[in-house]
């Protein structure tokens, strides 16, 4: 056997284990095993708590979506049948829930390019930190300038074209998993990227 096919059956054994396990942590988290459903969450939390912080841009939003997410899995899991994997579950109960939320921030406008402050309206971007102390002010401005672009654009879609378009750039999933995650095709989600991506590249014509 050569070294790649080892380290590919390696893989797939330590891929195999890893599944086998978490089956046997559901299965005593069903059973009402405390320590199990704990070891579930740990496995998962930082995942969610990323996922939901890189769909809605708010930690206070990210960890509301991160509780209620463990709280509905917590009150599910019985009925849990392994049709899907348990992170295909969990995405998905996590992306309903931050649909649920874009969905009320756009009828409440709760987002906008300014917030007020003592003295007056103030773009929000100037709050974002700069990684770099060096850096050249005109690229600071324009960087400032496509990321308020760019938040409008979001607040533009319709609530599945942003999640969809979150999801693929922002939190990196394949069009496959996304479909999974909203129980849509691959196919839906990459028309709705495809408008989305649409749409941004309209809105940004001036920077590109």
């Amino acid at each position: 056997m050569d070294t790649q096919a080892q380290v590919i059956g390696n893989v797939t054994v330590r891929g195999a284990k890893e599944r086998s396990d978490e089956f046997a942590l559901i299965r005593a988290a069903q059973r009402g095993d405390g320590d199990a459903f704990e070891q579930l969450v740990r496995a998962h939390d930082q995942s969610v708590l990323r996922m939901a912080y890189n769909l809605l841009h708010s930690e206070e939003d990210a960890r509301d979506i991160y509780q209620e997410a463990f709280l509905r899995v917590y009150r599910n899991l019985p009925k849990f049948r392994f049709d899907c994997s348990f992170s295909t579950w969990l995405y998905r109960i996590v992306a309903n829930l931050c649909l649920d939320q874009i969905r009320r921030r756009k009828v409440r406008k709760e987002e906008s390019a300014s917030v007020d402050t003592r003295d007056g309206e103030v773009d929000r971007f100037q709050f974002v930190p700069e990684g770099r102390a060096d850096v050249d002010p005109q690229r600071q401005l324009m960087s400032s300038e496509v990321g308020s672009r760019v938040q409008e654009v979001l607040e533009q879609l319709t609530p599945r074209e942003r999640i969809v378009f979150e999801m693929r750039h922002f939190q990196g999933m394949r069009l496959r998993a996304i479909g999974e995650a909203l129980q849509i095709t691959e196919e839906a989600a990459k028309n709705c990227l495809f408008r989305a991506t649409q749409k941004m590249r309209a809105a940004l014509g001036d920077f590109v």
